[in-house]
């Protein structure tokens, strides 16, 4: 079972890779051949941590929320689960896009669209973090990470 400190830690992995990636994705830096190849790479490996970690949620966290006696506990996860639809779909339509082909052709409009991607997922892992877990510690599931 994951603990709420694994999902803080997965939270500060994805946003490391999106500053990373944040930091690479200009024209100058994709005009060259194996920086574009590397930011298709960790693009990739963005989309498949996104999966796995919507997937573990979806395993570990909602199915007790779910059923649990309190009907906000219950819209809450239904929320999440609703909100997970859209997140995937882009992220699905976005790789199709722009990575399927392995082209490296990565134009302006393929900046701005992954820009809006990275919103997108931030947005989501503010809402685990401010909504999301404190509900969790609330009503048991976890405990608060103590200072070690």
């Amino acid at each position: 079972m994951q603990t709420l400190d694994s999902y803080r830690s997965r939270h500060a992995e994805l946003r490391q890779m999106i500053d990373d990636l944040h930091s690479i994705l200009t024209p100058e830096h994709l005009k060259v051949r194996p920086n574009a190849k590397t930011a298709y790479e960790l693009l990739c490996d963005l989309g498949d941590k996104v999966k796995k970690h919507l997937a573990e949620e979806d395993r570990s966290i909602y199915p007790s929320l779910l059923i649990h006696d309190d009907p906000k506990v219950k819209s809450i996860a239904w929320g999440f689960i609703s909100g997970e639809k859209p997140l995937r779909k882009v992220f699905d339509d976005y790789y199709k896009k722009w990575l399927k082909n392995c082209d490296f052709n990565f134009s302006g409009d393929f900046v701005a669209e992954t820009n809006e991607v990275f919103e997108m997922l931030a947005q989501r892992l503010d809402r685990e973090e401010h909504v999301l877990f404190p509900k969790l510690v609330e009503i048991g599931i976890f405990q608060e990470a103590r200072a070690g």
